[in-house]
């Protein structure tokens, strides 16, 4: 990366200034004179409430969109990925040989699926900053969660179609209220073949040069009907991107550490990236050669594959952004800058200094817990589907019992109907791929914690981790939709010995949690709400706000880039596919693509670069131009965009989108979707 851009953009980031086309933007304080300044567009408070109500967010942490008047959405393929493993079985791989509903009728719920549509945001500060004031620790966290749990019980009143989250922005500087309409019924459309849709693999990953077709469609359903969605949709556009012109992506980028202190960012650099890369870079290798046994094995655990080799490039990448001196030079000079300013004025001074100590002692504290905590905390993530089940099963009772300010987060009103949506979810659960993952993350809490660990030996006994795994997954009924929900709503105590061992592991888990959340995260919200305050006294409320899986809009340009000497142009075409198939995995093109191929235009824009602001979670956001008009998805980044969650680097950051008019003649010349083209439709006057 540019040291010397990197330094000056993480300099302009802590002074509370963003540079041309850099920013996750507030949809309620969208930047407007800016974009006017750099592209000669002002976007007006109609345009900006149009693309808000046309943002749809997935809870399974992908952006999205409507783009029919029929609640048609437009997302990627891999964000709906698991929905095609849903409906796959044995013999029948949906995910290798794509979907197509030809009707209403034929379109396939996925049950596991949420989406959320953004009504209304409204500020609640005022009230958090008079329930937490003076309070400290875990007085803090407390005071936090119980205000926070009172608005938003009030926010839905009891209405399970509605969510409220009150959203932490600016480290604790500020909060708002963001008010959903909730849909879990969500069906699949289309989505194309894996091998087209994932063009290029893990090599290809971060990279461009891109020819994916990373595209999926939804359908949201209301009491039964496709939902109304008049009031707010994107036209899918029917022309292609031209270098230079603005565009605007519209998504839920999940999280970034741009206002991070310098001490946060070296813990990162340090200790947790290291960690989590040599967890995934070892989770790959098995799931690769557990994919490689059969189809069976290769339909059941490839999307956990893929998953973790995108989470593994994406940290190398972030390591290797923080292991940039130049970066973490720019923050010093920066936050020494903000200090020397702070403790020019006695008010602040008071009320602020102490911050950078309380967030470093917070830190240390937290190290001698961090191995604990990421084996034990991360169970649900990076072990397995059953035990997930299983500890929501055993957490549930106790949970919902207490007031709902006093909740674990996941369990609250506005928090737990998605959990309930997942745990009754009708997915297949393959054993095999079960048993290998449980084992992998059971050995890993032996060799972190160390054998003679006493949670160790209460979680594994005597046995080995592939003997209990094992076990555990071969006794377990968890995997029968029926049998979760007899559970759920009450049942019979359970003898499953996987509920057993989630009993174990959450009485292990559940102190660590407490500690951390009071001892270490209150800190921090408390402290970097103080910093931010401190930014907003000295530099005005000038810049945008840390991601927080919450809607924003980037503005920027189609535009490559200049690397090593080399100038990267903006635009693929249909032409370059064909020349870089190899036929040979993963640059093998479906049949129906080959036996298609003269009939394709080979000019056609594939996929585009961009200088929007994205990051994880922006995934299936739509690109828009000026008019409102969908140019494409955004699906990737190039590896420059890895450092994005510390910093921007306008001559190199760059996003990747698949075009609408790539997709709209794939679905016209290879998979004849003509009612889908249909519903899409042409351009309206504007």
């Amino acid at each position: 990366m540019s040291r010397a851009l990197l330094a000056f953009a993480a300099f302009a980031l802590a002074a509370g200034t963003a540079r041309a086309d850099e920013g996750m933007w507030l949809p309620n304080e969208f930047p407007s004179d800016k974009v006017q300044a750099a592209y000669g567009f002002k976007p007006d408070a109609a345009w900006l409430d149009h693309a808000r109500l046309s943002a749809i967010r997935l809870a399974n942490g992908c952006s999205a969109s409507l783009v029919s008047s029929n609640g048609l959405v437009a997302t990627n393929h891999h964000c709906v990925r698991q929905c095609l493993t849903e409906i796959s079985h044995k013999g029948d791989d949906t995910a290798e040989t794509g979907f197509l509903a030809s009707s209403p009728a034929e379109e396939k719920r996925c049950t596991a699926t949420e989406a959320d549509r953004l009504i209304e945001i409204s500020p609640v500060t005022d009230r958090i900053r008079k329930a937490t004031e003076g309070k400290q620790g875990a007085d803090f966290a407390a005071a936090l969660k119980l205000e926070t749990a009172a608005i938003t019980q009030a926010c839905a009143g009891g209405d399970e179609k509605l969510r409220c989250d009150v959203v932490t922005l600016y480290r604790g500087g500020r909060y708002d209220l963001y008010k959903y309409r909730r849909y879990q019924d969500v069906r699949l459309v289309f989505a194309p073949e894996d091998a087209i849709a994932d063009f290029g693999g893990d090599p290809d990953n971060f990279e461009f040069p891109r020819y994916a077709l990373d595209v999926g469609f939804l359908r949201i359903y209301e009491n039964g009907k496709p939902l109304d969605s008049k009031d707010g949709y994107f036209h899918f556009g029917e022309r292609e991107p031209l270098p230079g012109e603005a565009a605007f992506t519209i998504g839920d980028p999940g999280s970034t550490e741009r206002l991070f202190t310098v001490s946060q960012l070296l813990e990162e650099r340090n200790v947790d990236l290291p960690r989590f890369v040599a967890y995934l870079a070892e989770d790959r290798g098995i799931l690769t050669e557990f994919t490689r046994r059969g189809p069976d094995e290769r339909r059941v655990g490839e999307a956990s594959l893929l998953g973790v080799e995108n989470s593994l490039k994406a940290m190398r990448g972030e390591w290797q952004a923080l292991s940039d001196p130049a970066l973490i030079d720019g923050k010093r000079k920066a936050e020494a800058a903000l200090k020397g300013r702070v403790a020019a004025d006695p008010a602040l001074a008071k009320s602020t200094l102490s911050a950078w100590d309380d967030i470093d002692a917070a830190l240390q504290r937290h190290r001698a817990l961090s191995d604990r905590a990421f084996v034990l905390l991360r169970a649900e993530r990076y072990s397995s589907r059953l035990l997930n089940y299983a500890l929501t099963l055993v957490r549930a009772p106790v949970e919902l019992a207490k007031p709902n300010g006093e909740r674990l987060e996941e369990y609250t009103d506005a928090s737990f109907p998605a959990q309930r949506q997942r745990l009754l979810a009708e997915s297949p659960v393959s054993p095999e791929l079960e048993t290998v993952t449980l084992a992998y993350w059971l050995g890993k809490v032996r060799e972190i914690l160390g054998p003679d660990d006493p949670a160790v030996h209460k979680l594994l006994g005597m046995q080995s981790p592939e003997q209990l795994a094992a076990s555990l997954v071969k006794g377990s009924k968890l995997g029968e939709v029926a049998v979760r929900k007899r559970l759920l709503d009450g049942g019979p105590s359970s003898s499953d010995p996987m509920i057993a061992f989630a009993r174990l592991l959450d009485s292990e888990a559940r102190p660590v949690r407490k500690q951390i959340e009071e001892d270490y995260e209150a800190v921090l919200d408390d402290a970097g709400g103080k910093i931010a305050r401190a930014q907003f006294a000295l530099y005005g409320n000038t810049a945008y706000p840390d991601a927080t899986f919450t809607l924003r809009i980037s503005y920027g340009a189609v535009q490559g880039w200049d690397e090593a000497g080399k100038s990267i142009a903006p635009l693929t075409r249909f032409s370059g596919l064909f020349e870089r198939a190899t036929g040979a995995e993963p640059f093998r093109l479906p049949a129906r693509w080959l036996a298609a191929k003269d009939s394709l235009t080979a000019s056609t824009v594939f996929d585009f670069a961009t200088t929007n602001d994205i990051v994880g979670g922006n995934s299936g956001s739509p690109v828009i131009d000026r008019r409102g008009d969908v140019m494409g998805l955004a699906f990737d980044g190039n590896f420059q965009s890895l450092g994005g969650d510390f910093g921007y680097d306008p001559a190199l950051n760059r996003s990747v989108a698949v075009s609408s008019v790539a997709i709209r003649e794939a679905l016209a010349k290879i998979y004849g979707a003509t009612a889908l083209l249909d519903e899409l439709g042409t351009a309206p006057a504007k």
